[in-house]
């Protein structure tokens, strides 16, 4: 569904601007993990960042957040990387690599470093702080060509269920994107986050709601590798169309808070 990242960048950006207090970021990362660490991938890191390295205890999110606001930090971006597109990375260094694995990474342009969110156990989501080894250079997605390219993939996906026949090998799609697409709506939100960004990010969940049933097998189910490389090519640009959505509506988000944050001063 949606990310952590996404949580991070949104209610960071608010904390960041005046728009939402320390304790808000926490309590929304709490959606994700009963507990959040923060360790650094290196020395050099650790050191600029007065955060532990990768030999040293984790530390809370909190000190986090502090050291964010040492280095006067004003801009979060999330990046959700596919193979053969890890912009925004810096190439394919230890963050790129660790990010493609997660399919997620929050980058701070400014202090050039960014962080990529792991399970390490039942209930323990671990932040690893990278160096960001070049500046980062973002695809900027208007959201409203996102919204209606998501549009789009709704139209699409709701054909290709029909097409793959999905309803005959799982008699409970229908709950089963219902299910999934209702864990967006348990997510929390800064005050004044954009009512389109909203939009966009619940539609996204749906889409990958039904990319998610389709794209899996019946439990007990044999399907032949033709039909497998069939639905996955009808789903792959669904899945595009849900990833640029996403970045949209974060950076759409991001953009109003800061400006609210900037006629607060």
């Amino acid at each position: 569904m949606s990310t952590a990242s996404a949580t991070l960048v949104v209610w960071t950006s608010a904390w960041l601007h005046g728009a939402a207090a320390a304790d808000d970021v926490l309590d929304a990362l709490g959606a994700w993990a009963g507990l959040h660490e923060v360790v650094a991938d290196d020395d050099g890191t650790a050191t600029a960042l007065d955060l532990p390295g990768p030999e040293e205890a984790p530390v809370g999110p909190a000190l986090l957040l502090a050291s964010l606001r040492r280095a006067a930090t004003t801009t979060a971006r999330l990046v959700l990387p596919v193979p053969g597109d890890v912009r925004g990375l810096g190439g394919h260094g230890p963050l790129g690599k660790c990010a493609l694995r997660a399919g997620q990474a929050v980058v701070l342009p400014e202090v050039g470093v960014g962080l990529v969110p792991r399970l390490v156990a039942d209930g323990v989501l671990r932040w690893t702080v990278f160096d960001l080894p070049v500046p980062a250079v973002f695809e900027h997605v208007p959201i409203g060509e996102a919204e209606h390219g998501l549009a789009s993939a709704m139209r699409e996906a709701a054909t290709a269920l029909v097409t793959l026949d999905v309803a005959r090998y799982r008699p409970n799609a229908r709950a089963e994107i219902a299910a999934l697409a209702a864990e967006q709506q348990g997510l929390s939100w800064p005050t004044g986050t954009p009512p389109r960004s909203l939009r966009v990010l619940q539609r996204a969940a749906e889409v990958a709601a039904i990319l998610a049933v389709a794209g899996s097998d019946a439990p007990g189910g044999a399907v032949s590798a033709t039909a497998t490389r069939a639905r996955d090519e009808a789903l792959r640009p669904l899945g595009d169309a849900v990833r640029r959505a996403r970045l949209a509506a974060v950076d759409e988000a991001v953009r109003v808070l800061s400006d609210q944050g900037a006629g607060r001063h």
